[in-house]
């Protein structure tokens, strides 16, 4: 039985929700449309919003500020969890040394670990091995519980771009997945919420210190985005925001000290963040 919350509204333009801090001030909530950086203007100027568009709709306030006075956070804190999906493209399962998986591998991340653009990714003491996953991400914008694929753009609210940080040598001593992904400041999300984004043959990257280390197209995913919502919402209701991660091309390799990691996704924007030293 499909089970969803009220409609998800349709937009004229393209828009992109930041999540911003003004001086210090609380976290505040903004729109943007220009396609040159994802903002109300030529001017930078963000247009802030009434409430959290997840729970009250897109409405602006009739204020706004500009970018150069605040600071982008994470565009959305998920108050429940981070799904992720497991060796989604075959040149990983590949470099993992295992097989295509024959239906999505799910794993969570807590959202604790969610940071924004420009946060600094601390490298825990108890590893010694600190990787890169660069992933599209969805953002769930509904309540929604066995969603058939024909239906998987009605729960979604839009998308941005996630780094799966991941403890590689945790993983392996670990034999599972939750220490070794589940630190602080292991799912850096951002810079904003795309609402009218279709993934198709977009490229993906992930450059570390200026070197391109993982290069894909999103039409190389096993899963696509309609088999993740359905399969994922089979196992457990998805609530409003939500995160997907939808998995990582090849290339993932170690991200030394200070280095800086750039997530980056053809038409949907870059993600920057930088390392710090070890433990």
């Amino acid at each position: 039985m499909v089970k969803l919350a009220r409609s998800k509204a349709r937009y004229p333009f393209p828009m992109r929700i930041v999540r911003f801090s003004p001086g210090g001030s609380d976290p505040a909530l903004g729109l943007g449309s220009d396609p040159l950086f994802g903002l109300i203007n030529e001017d930078n100027q963000i247009a802030v919003l009434v409430g959290d568009p997840l729970y009250a709709g897109i409405t602006p306030n009739g204020k706004s500020v500009s970018l150069d006075q605040v600071r982008l956070l994470a565009p959305v804190l998920p108050r429940s969890k981070v799904v992720c999906i497991g060796k989604n493209y075959a040149d990983h399962a590949k470099e993992m040394g295992g097989d295509v998986p024959a239906e999505p591998i799910i794993f969570l991340k807590p959202n604790t670990s969610v940071v924004g653009p420009g946060d600094t990714i601390a490298w825990p003491a108890m590893s010694d091995r600190v990787d890169h996953e660069a992933e599209l991400a969805i953002v769930i914008g509904r309540i929604c519980k066995d969603v058939p694929k024909e239906r998987f753009n009605d729960v979604i609210f839009g998308y941005t771009l996630a780094n799966d940080v991941t403890a590689r040598d945790l993983q392996k001593k670990d034999g599972q997945w939750t220490r070794a992904k589940g630190f602080d400041t292991f799912c850096p999300l951002g810079p904003w919420i795309d609402t009218d984004f279709v993934p198709g043959d977009q490229a993906i990257t992930a450059t570390l210190n200026g070197e391109i280390k993982q290069s894909a197209q999103l039409s190389d995913m096993i899963f696509d985005i309609p088999t993740i919502i359905n399969f994922v919402s089979q196992v457990m209701t998805l609530l409003p925001g939500d995160v997907i991660l939808t998995g990582t091309p090849a290339g993932i390799g170690p991200m030394p000290e200070r280095s800086v990691i750039t997530v980056a996704i053809e038409g949907l924007g870059e993600l920057t963040n930088k390392v710090s030293v070890h433990g």
